[in-house]
C-alpha cells in the first residue's frame, strides 16, 4: 500500500512564498517521478511540475521562474518552493507520484489528496 502525505499549503498574501512538502511511504520498489498538479473548481486539473528520479524537471508555463521543486530521494519527498506568488496561483494542489509497488512490475500513478493554497490580500 503506498500513502501520500502533503503539507504546507495556507493563506498568503500576492508577492509571497510558501513551501509545499509531499512524503511518500509504503511497500515501494522504485519512485520515477514526483510533482505537483493543481486545480481550481470547474477547471481541469493542470500540470505545476514534476521531477524524476535522475533530476529532470518539467514547468507548466505559468509558474516558470517563480516556482522549484526539489526531491529528497532517500527521504521519497518532494518539496515545491512557491516564489512571487499571485492570486491566479490559488488552487488545490495535488502531489503525484509515479512509482513500482513492492511485488508489482509496473509503473503506476498515485494521487495525494491535495492542500490549499489561497493567495489574496
Amino acid at each position: 500500500q503506498v500513502h501520500i502525505v502533503e503539507s504546507g499549503g495556507g493563506l498568503v498574501q500576492p508577492g509571497g512564498s510558501l513551501r509545499l512538502s509531499c512524503v511518500v511511504s509504503g511497500s515501494i520498489n522504485s519512485i520515477y517521478v514526483m510533482g505537483w498538479y493543481r486545480q481550481v473548481p470547474g477547471n481541469p486539473r493542470e500540470l505545476v511540475t514534476t521531477i524524476t528520479s535522475s533530476g529532470v524537471t518539467r514547468y507548466g508555463d505559468s509558474v516558470k521562474g517563480r516556482f522549484t521543486i526539489s526531491r529528497d530521494n532517500a527521504n521519497n519527498t518532494v518539496f515545491l518552493q512557491m516564489n512571487s506568488l499571485k492570486p491566479e496561483d490559488t488552487a488545490l494542489y495535488y502531489c503525484n507520484t509515479i512509482l513500482e509497488a513492492t511485488g508489482t512490475n509496473v509503473a503506476v500513478g498515485y494521487w495525494g489528496q491535495g492542500t490549499q493554497v489561497t493567495v489574496s490580500s
